[in-house]
């Protein structure tokens, strides 16, 4: 017989000696750091532990400072940080390597806080929540990128970025499953003196490096060194709150074409 067995996946290889040091209750939640060396898991005694993957011996002291179980913990992409997300409602960065605390709890959700993660690229960090929505912060700075995404009418489980980092999944209490975009749509206005047009595009360039409208024609290009920060989701050039609704672009010096290769070549 086969791992698969009438629908069910079963164990094939186990340790013999299960990874033992929580203080009490179960464990809620485990994952990898991106180099395979290093395990994390979260516990119902409210604290994360690191541990070494090849031996299972535990790597330093419990990581302590939610005040509620820790339902999710995951590393980040290059495996500097773990972030966890806790009954507590907030969600906490940590050093992989010391263990300390980087920055203050990130509050926000009002319910407790099931499922986070890493965008691919490492900038944003999502999370679900109880209360029915999940929220994208940036990474570094902790700042909320956008408003809560709503739309489930149960609690969000869990969330997970699509592999290009364009778009997220998350599944819900309510028995659905919601795709969204992962970043913001901006609504901007071509003026016309008798008939405006409208046009929709989102901040985050391609993965060629170009900005499309919403019908996939080309905005602009953005070398590959500026995207991360130009195209930020929270650099907004109008607030979807602003009464301010059009914007105008100055080209003056601005080299035009669809292949880098031959504004290049014009430029010379």
């Amino acid at each position: 017989m086969g791992p698969f067995e009438s629908g069910m996946l079963r164990l094939v290889v186990k340790l013999e000696n299960p990874l033992r040091g929580t203080s009490g209750g179960g464990v809620l939640a485990v994952a990898y750091s991106p180099n395979g060396r290093g395990i994390i898991s979260g516990s119902i005694d409210k604290t994360i532990r690191i541990w070494d993957a090849e031996t299972g011996a535990a790597i330093g002291k419990p990581l302590n400072g939610h005040t509620g179980s820790v339902q999710s913990v995951t590393y980040s992409p290059n495996g500097r940080h773990i972030i966890s997300g806790s009954m507590d409602t907030t969600i906490r960065i940590w050093d992989a390597k010391t263990g300390a605390a980087v920055g203050k709890p990130l509050e926000g959700h009002t319910e407790s806080v099931q499922s986070v993660t890493y965008s691919p690229d490492g900038q944003y960090i999502i999370f679900g929540s109880v209360d029915r929505t999940f929220r994208i912060r940036d990474a570094e700075t902790g700042t909320a990128v956008g408003r809560p995404l709503e739309g489930h009418t149960w609690a969000v489980y869990s969330v997970a970025y699509s592999p290009d980092g364009r778009h997220i999944v998350s599944g819900s209490g309510d028995h659905t499953i919601h795709i969204w975009d992962s970043f913001l749509e901006v609504s901007a206005q071509l003026p016309s003196s008798s008939d405006p047009m409208h046009t929709n595009f989102f901040t985050r360039p391609d993965p060629d490096g170009w900005v499309r409208d919403s019908e996939g024609g080309l905005l602009y290009w953005v070398p590959p060194d500026c995207r991360a920060c130009l195209n930020s989701p929270s650099l907004l050039a109008i607030p979807p709150t602003s009464h301010i609704r059009s914007v105008s672009l100055d080209f003056e010096g601005e080299l035009l074409g669809c292949r880098f290769s031959i504004v290049h070549l014009s430029f010379l």
